[in-house]
């Protein structure tokens, strides 16, 4: 089954793979510190997840979209008072998740040399340099058949990736962190998820439930069982 498994197996890279969000949570909690001063009762981080909500359509996901935000943010909250020390430190703040050691989820490779038999293809979204970078210091980049960096993912984003591949939505697993992302579009299109979930998610990727026919693994660990499940199950 191994050699000849009808399924192509996505993986999601950020928070599946290795740790991301927790970076921007650090960032976010810094950011409210800058701003405290100016702050007047405002919220610093709900005024800030509306301002990136509003300009992902412009910017896209990543780092530099999240900077952008935040300063601009910082120039509303302040209403134009914030000093140039102060736009520094948020600058910075951008700068130092750009900087960040890459991190690996643990297991994650084992699982994916435990899949190698199988067609595996990396599918992440965000700022093309950034991923294309992270992929890079990763090392895992040999693992698969190929490497997809989207600035979206939803039904129609996959459908094109599909085609591309010649891959049957029912012959494809998808398997990520987030249930709006990676998991949601897939199965909308017929396809299966496995949802690996991370300790931090962000508001824009949650959902206020789990699609209908979503597995669950309590680790990566657990995913070469639940394609084998599949695979027996097909």
């Amino acid at each position: 089954m191994d050699q000849h498994s009808i399924f192509t197996i996505g993986f999601d890279a950020d928070d599946t793979l290795w740790h991301c969000e927790n970076h921007f949570a650090q960032a976010q909690a810094k950011f409210a510190a800058v701003l405290e001063p100016y702050s007047h009762g405002h919220v610093p981080l709900n005024l800030l997840y509306e301002t990136e909500t509003r300009n992902m359509r412009l910017y896209g996901y990543g780092v530099k979209g999240f900077m952008l935000s935040m300063i601009e943010t910082a120039v509303e909250i302040t209403e134009g008072r914030i000093g140039g020390a102060d736009i520094k430190r948020i600058i910075e703040l951008g700068k130092a998740i750009l900087d960040q050691k890459l991190e690996m989820l643990p297991g994650a490779r084992d699982v994916l040399e435990a899949l190698a038999p199988r067609r595996l293809l990396l599918v992440t979204k965000g700022d093309l340099l950034d991923q294309e970078g992270k992929i890079a210091r990763s090392g895992l980049a040999e693992l698969f058949a190929g490497i997809e960096i989207v600035s979206e993912k939803d039904a129609s984003a996959y459908r094109r990736l599909l085609d591309r591949h010649a891959i049957a939505p029912t012959q494809f697993i998808m398997v990520g962190n987030s249930l709006r992302s990676d998991i949601a579009p897939v199965l909308e299109l017929g396809g299966r998820g496995i949802h690996v979930p991370y300790a931090v998610t962000p508001r824009h990727e949650q959902l206020e439930a789990p699609p209908p026919g979503v597995v669950t693994a309590g680790s990566i660990a657990d995913i070469p069982d639940l394609v084998r499940a599949f695979e027996v199950a097909a």
